[in-house]
């Protein structure tokens, strides 16, 4: 089952798993959000909608807030020593599809748990020397 939706005045393909890069959502890191703009809902049977489909929302959790890449504006006026530098870098949302909900249904996954970082023993030179 895949779905089509719209945020950030993009359209997106979705399948439950991926993960993307939107424009900014309000929401916490590790929260499920869901977004109510669903264009089309394939699978079997397809639903189209007219703009939307009615009922249909897709579950994601936000993984990550975080800047996109600078773009930089550089305009020079020749022979005139005009110069104006500005730059900006776009707010993006990293997303994970969660699962796609027809029917007005409610999400039924949490977020996942974060995962522990492993510790490794430390060995110092007096272990070293005793071996």
């Amino acid at each position: 089952m895949f779905a089509v939706i719209k945020t950030g005045g993009r359209q997106y393909r979705v399948v439950p798993d991926d993960v993307l890069e939107v424009g900014k959502i309000e929401g916490e890191v590790g929260s499920i959000v869901q977004l109510n703009e669903v264009l089309l809902v394939g699978g079997d049977t397809p639903l189209l909608g007219l703009p939307t489909v009615a009922g249909a929302s897709v579950a994601v959790e936000v993984l990550d807030h975080k800047r996109g890449p600078k773009v930089i504006a550089f305009k020079k006026r020749r022979r005139k020593n005009s110069r104006r530098k500005r730059g900006y870098r776009d707010e993006i949302t990293v997303l994970r599809i969660s699962e796609i909900l027809t029917d007005g249904a409610k999400p039924t996954k949490g977020p996942r748990p974060k995962r522990e970082k492993v510790v490794k023993p430390e060995t110092t030179t007096e272990d070293a020397d005793a071996a």
